[in-house]
């Protein structure tokens, strides 16, 4: 397991700069795995050494693992001049450096997009998630501006399982896309399940069906679940065991 020094993790865990730090270890205050330290470059292991200040355990983590349920009106940016950004929704203890590295967001949604956004300091976990080679799913929930006929439904949800092709946006071109799962809840309402995050991917695909989107939420990745009692804006940090049980790591 890759070890820390100490003075690096107990500045991460709010114990101050590293002046703080080396005065607190100095006055004997700080235990690792029962053994008074003072010296700041002795190595810790997060994931295995038990570490206390002054007779309280101090919980290490390596990584931050956070849910959010991201409200419209907010962009997927570390800085916005004109929008609030994400990071804003976040408090003031999340805006720091730690042990894993800085806290950034798994993907992005639009503006206007609605629903689950992770946001970790875990690079590993980012780069499987977003890498086109691990083919993890998405899952939107869609309302459409056209109402769409019973009739017609079944020839649309087809293009989808066949790998509907998209118009040029932006800077990305015009683009076959995977096969994606189309179901029905009504005319006008659907969800859509992708394996891919191509540049305002859902909306293209719904324009090449000659229709447009209204109201677009993200409620899963993989096996993970937007949870239901998150309010617009609302976040809350996962758990290792709920991300093992979504297959997630």
């Amino acid at each position: 397991m890759k070890t820390e020094r100490l003075d690096k993790i107990l500045s991460h865990h709010g114990f101050g700069s590293r002046k703080d730090v080396r005065k607190l270890l100095h006055a004997g205050s700080v235990a690792v795995n029962g053994t008074v330290c003072v010296s700041p470059d002795v190595h810790v292991d997060p994931d295995a050494d038990e570490l206390t200040v002054d007779g309280s355990s101090v919980p290490m983590r390596r990584h931050i693992y956070i849910m959010m349920n991201k409200c419209a009106g907010v962009v997927c940016s570390a800085r916005d001049g004109l929008h609030r950004t994400v990071f804003d929704l976040l408090d003031d203890s999340y805006r720091q450096e730690f042990l894993g590295g800085s806290l950034h967001m798994v993907g992005r949604l639009d503006i206007d997009t609605e629903g689950l956004l992770l946001l970790t300091t875990d690079g590993t976990l980012t780069h499987r998630l977003t890498s086109p080679k691990t083919h993890v799913t998405k899952t939107y929930t869609i309302r459409l501006k056209n109402c769409v006929p019973d009739e017609a439904q079944p020839l649309i949800t087809r293009r989808f399982s066949d790998g509907i092709h998209i118009a040029p946006d932006g800077d990305d071109g015009e683009y076959d896309c995977k096969p994606a799962d189309l179901h029905w809840f009504s005319g006008t309402e659907c969800s859509l399940v992708i394996t891919e995050g191509r540049f305002h991917q859902v909306k293209r695909m719904i324009a090449a069906a000659g229709n447009e989107v209204v109201y677009l939420k993200r409620i899963a990745i993989g096996a993970l679940l937007l949870d239901p009692a998150l309010e617009n804006g609302a976040y809350r940090e996962l758990s290792l065991r709920e991300l093992e049980n979504a297959g997630l790591i």
